[in-house]
C-alpha cells in the first residue's frame, strides 16, 4: 500500500507545530531576530539610495521587489528544506538512517520534508509585505514601465517556484555528501556563501553596457567572472533576479535566460535526484 503523501505531510506539518510551541521562548526569539535582520536590510539600504537615485538600472522601489524576492525563495527554502538537509549528516551519524529507509515512503521525500521550520513563517509574511509595498509605491509614482497583470503574477510564482527548486537541490546534493564525508559542516557555509552572491541582482556584476559583461574577455574585472560564473556554471543570479525583472516588466538581456532558469531548476532537480540515491548505495547501515 502506498503512503498519501499529502497526508504524511500534513503530519509532519503538525508535529513541526508541536515542537515549536513545546519551546515559546524560543519561537518568540526567532521571530524576533529575523525580524530585526530584515529591518537591518532595509536600512541599510535606505541609507545607500539617499545617496544615489539607482543601483545600475535598479531604482529605490524596484530594488526593495528585488530585495522581497530573494528574502522570499530563501525564506521558503529555510522554512521547508534546511532544518532536513541540516539533520541529514546527523541521521548518518546516529544510525537513524536505517529507520528512514526500512520506513514505506520515498526516502527522499522523507528526509526533505520531515521537518518544518514554522517560526521562517515569518519571514516568509515579511518578505511578501515588502513586495506588495514596494509595488504599491511604484504604482503611486507611475515608475510601473506597464500594469501588473496575471500573466505576470502567475509568472512570476511560477519563478518563484523554480528558484525554490533550484535551491533545494543544490542543498540535497550538499546534503547527500554527508555519508562519504561523515561530516559536511563546512560544505552547508559553503552553500551560505555561495548564496550571499544572489542577494544582489544580476546587473551589479557586470562592467559593461546596462550591466552586462564585455565581448571581449580580456576587458572583464572580477564582477563580470562572478557574473559569468554565477549565470552560466551556478545561476544562482539567474533564479533570483529574472522573477522580479519579469513581474515589473524590466528587460531580460538575453531574453533567453528565462528558459536557462528554467532548464538549470530541471537540470539539478534530476541531478539531485540521481547523487542523492547514489550515495545511498554507497551508505552503511549502523548495524553493519
Amino acid at each position: 500500500m502506498h503512503p498519501h503523501y499529502g497526508s504524511v505531510y500534513w503530519t509532519f506539518f503538525k508535529n513541526s507545530l508541536l515542537r515549536e510551541m513545546s519551546f515559546r521562548g524560543n519561537f518568540v526569539i526567532t521571530l524576533i531576530t529575523r525580524a530585526f535582520w530584515f529591518v537591518a536590510q532595509l536600512a541599510l539600504f535606505e541609507i545607500i539610495y539617499g545617496q544615489v537615485t539607482t543601483i545600475n538600472d535598479w531604482t529605490r522601489e524596484q530594488y526593495y521587489a528585488f530585495m522581497a524576492t530573494g528574502m522570499l525563495i530563501n525564506a521558503i527554502v529555510e522554512t521547508f528544506f534546511m532544518p532536513n538537509c541540516a539533520n541529514f549528516s546527523e541521521l548518518i551519524r546516529t544510525g537513524n538512517l536505517d529507520f528512514a529507509l526500512l520506513k514505506p515512503i520515498d526516502t527522499q521525500f522523507l528526509i526533505s520534508f520531515e521537518k518544518i521550520n514554522i517560526a521562517m513563517l515569518g519571514q516568509i509574511g515579511l518578505a511578501i509585505a515588502l513586495l506588495v509595498y514596494s509595488i504599491i509605491l511604484m504604482d503611486q509614482k507611475g515608475d510601473l514601465p506597464q500594469p501588473i497583470g496575471v500573466t505576470e503574477i502567475v509568472l512570476y510564482v511560477l519563478l518563484i517556484a523554480n528558484g525554490v527548486a533550484f535551491f533545494y537541490s543544490l542543498m540535497i546534493i550538499l546534503a547527500s555528501t554527508s555519508i562519504w564525508l561523515g561530516r559536511n559542516q563546512s560544505l552547508y557555509d559553503f552553500w551560505f556563501y555561495l548564496t550571499v552572491f544572489a542577494r544582489y541582482p544580476r546587473s551589479i556584476y557586470g562592467s559593461g553596457p546596462n550591466g552586462d559583461t564585455p565581448s571581449n574577455t580580456a576587458n572583464w574585472t572580477a564582477g563580470d567572472v562572478l557574473q559569468t560564473s554565477f549565470t552560466y556554471v551556478v545561476p544562482i543570479l539567474l533564479v533570483v533576479t529574472i522573477p522580479a525583472r519579469v513581474l515589473l516588466s524590466k528587460a531580460i538581456t538575453p531574453s533567453w535566460l528565462t528558459a536557462l532558469a528554467f532548464g538549470a531548476s530541471i537540470f539539478g532537480l534530476i541531478v539531485s535526484r540521481w547523487v542523492f540515491h547514489r550515495a545511498l548505495k554507497s551508505y552503511r547501515s549502523a548495524s553493519s
